[in-house]
């Protein structure tokens, strides 16, 4: 086994660690200091401009969309590489497209969806969402209520989505909703992609969350999608929507790693120059604890991800081993940075440093894309046959 990434994509990883260190550590102060004020957590139009152009100049976009769109085609193994640097800063900026939906429209996408969405979301043109979670269904996307019923040549949908990220500015929305009560989730549910500007879709609220960061409400009230915009089979919406969240789930795992390793340097510089009591942190077996569990916990996590990453590009099972990383990794950055803000004490609680942005977006990670809970449920099944 190999435990070595290809040379190219060793060169891309420290071509993303450059760019995070010189340009996204950089903004990080100013952008604790707007959301500190009272504002939400986010770039500037001016600050975004510039790093879109940084990240094009860099080829830093499109890595994993297709060739034929202007994409690099990088396997999953080659971006854990990208996200784990990218996990190392609270700057909320994204390489274009974002990837997990990007995975979802090469699975189902026609040649004429791909022509009209795909190929500006590949460039950098138009900005998506996705609309899952339900209120009252978070956790089980199994039990959606939103309905879709065929009227000729529409399809007629009507129900409310929750939690859903960037909603507000996405220039169209991925929603699952129901086609078929009588088959579920096995057969039942379908995709749409949905424009912002079709009559009866509302976006009802931004919803604050942890750290400034936000979601939306929506609601679809009898919204008229042209059967054109279905993605994918009719009924066969849910293994695309799985395969979106697996993509997802590997995204956060490499991003919680590289949070990690970030949170335990901080320590391994700060706890040598602190002294208490008279002897200095790093002489303190809690301290030296924390610092060699810390290494471990990561070393295993990074392993974890690239071994799921690469039973996903072999085209093999990975459910289990992603719902594994999930929990893992999640739960392992937010005891890292924990411990990391117990080093740096008061210093440790204020928004002066990263670390309580990086605890708070490790804690909603926790949640996002199905909470520990649910995929402890998902790897014990496996194990113990009880999986439908």
């Amino acid at each position: 086994m190999d435990f070595e990434l290809a040379q190219e994509h060793r060169m891309l990883k420290d071509l993303v660690a450059r760019f995070v260190r010189e340009d996204l550590i950089p903004l990080e102060n100013a952008v604790m200091a707007r959301e500190a004020a009272g504002g939400q957590l986010g770039l500037t139009p001016d600050e975004e401009q510039r790093l879109d152009a940084k990240a094009r100049a860099l080829g830093l976009w499109g890595l994993d969309a297709p060739v034929e769109l202007g994409g690099s085609d990088l396997p999953v193994t080659a971006m854990v590489g990208v996200h784990e640097e990218m996990g190392r800063t609270i700057t909320p900026y994204i390489l274009a497209p974002d990837s997990p939906n990007l995975r979802m429209l090469l699975l189902t996408a026609t040649p004429a969806q791909r022509e009209r969405y795909l190929a500006p979301y590949v460039r950098g043109e138009t900005v998506s969402a996705i609309g899952i979670s339900e209120p009252g269904a978070g956790g089980d996307p199994a039990g959606m209520t939103t309905r879709a019923e065929r009227d000729g040549d529409h399809w007629v949908l009507n129900g409310r989505k929750i939690w859903i990220s960037r909603a507000q500015r996405a220039d169209w929305t991925i929603v699952m909703a129901v086609t078929d009560r009588t088959k579920g989730a096995r057969g039942g549910i379908s995709a749409f992609i949905v424009d912002r500007d079709t009559p009866g879709f509302h976006v009802l609220r931004r919803i604050p969350m942890l750290g400034g960061h936000g979601t939306y409400e929506i609601a679809l009230e009898d919204c008229r999608v042209p059967a054109s915009r279905m993605l994918g089979e009719e009924g066969r919406g849910f293994a695309p929507m799985q395969a979106r969240l697996s993509s997802r789930r590997v995204e956060m795992a490499a991003k919680c790693v590289g949070r990690a390793q970030r949170a335990l340097e901080m320590i391994c510089e700060f706890a040598p120059q602190r002294s208490t009591f008279g002897a200095k942190l790093s002489e303190r077996q809690a301290i030296q604890w924390w610092v060699a569990d810390a290494a471990t916990k990561i070393h295993a996590a990074r392993l974890m991800t690239y071994e799921a990453a690469a039973r996903i590009d072999r085209g093999e099972e990975a459910r289990t081993q992603v719902s594994m990383i999930k929990v893992f990794a999640t739960e392992m950055a937010w005891e890292i940075v924990d411990h990391a803000m117990q080093t740096f004490g008061a210093m440790g609680m204020t928004k002066e440093l990263p670390l309580q942005q990086m605890a708070n977006e490790t804690r909603l990670m926790r949640i996002y894309e199905g909470p520990s809970e649910v995929h402890r449920w998902v790897v014990a099944r496996e194990l113990l046959g009880t999986r439908r």
